[in-house]
């Protein structure tokens, strides 16, 4: 029987892979990633590794520029701390303004090109930096919007946005992915990589490092700390 097609956002990081291979067995994945003059743009190269090991149908690379005030797109330093819990209880400075709004309108338009209803990203609401557009509030208004705001919507179809990992802590999103045969190595979830390696210090490093230990499972990625 002929699969679903299905948008997947696609960063190269580890939560996006591992919903790349829940997305994977059930549709056939479309997968958008973006350029957006990300300091960590290495992470695309493990985008286009995890769309062949996975296996997806196609995959696109947007190039769009962001209007600053982010250490992940500006010449700000990206903090570091010694570990989780040092992370402070605010939204941090490598939120990038609206993000995710401009992820979901591409991957909304591009569904609608492609006549495909399901889009799929990776956001948590409990392992995370604190960023406003990861919680479910936001998903639901966004999918609120993508259905009053569509030519498909206004014909009575409906899109759904799916964040199978927004209620699972870091543990439990690596041991799916180890359920589904996620390459980890191939995968950077660094805010701040330098010579091919993650820096060890940022809040998603620490959070990354955090979730192996509990998980008790080695990561094979190289850290400068």
């Amino acid at each position: 029987m002929k699969k679903k097609k299905s948008i997947v956002l696609l960063s190269g990081g580890l939560d996006s892979s591992v919903v790349l291979s829940i997305a994977v067995k059930k549709f056939d994945v479309h997968c958008i990633s973006f350029n957006y003059g990300q300091r960590h743009r290495r992470e695309l190269t493990f985008a286009k590794k995890q769309v062949k090991l996975q296996k997806a149908k196609e995959h696109k690379i947007f190039k769009i520029d962001f209007f600053g005030g982010s250490s992940l797109t500006d010449d700000i330093d990206v903090p570091e701390n010694r570990n989780v819990e040092n992370i402070p209880d605010k939204i941090p400075i490598t939120y990038v303004p609206a993000r995710n709004t401009i992820f979901l309108s591409y991957a909304l338009g591009y569904a609608e090109f492609l006549e495909c209803d399901d889009i799929f990203l990776g956001v948590n609401a409990i392992d995370y930096s604190g960023y406003p557009d990861c919680r479910p509030n936001f998903i639901k208004a966004f999918e609120n919007l993508a259905n009053i705001a569509t030519k498909k919507s206004i014909l009575g179809e409906k899109f759904k946005i799916h964040t199978p990992l927004i209620k699972m802590t870091k543990e439990k999103i690596i041991l799916e992915g180890i359920k589904n045969n996620v390459d980890f190595k191939n995968t950077s979830s660094c805010y701040n990589p330098l010579n091919k390696m993650s820096c060890g210090k940022c809040d998603s490093c620490l959070l990354r490092k955090k979730g192996f230990e509990r998980a008790l499972v080695k990561d094979t990625i190289k850290y400068r700390y």
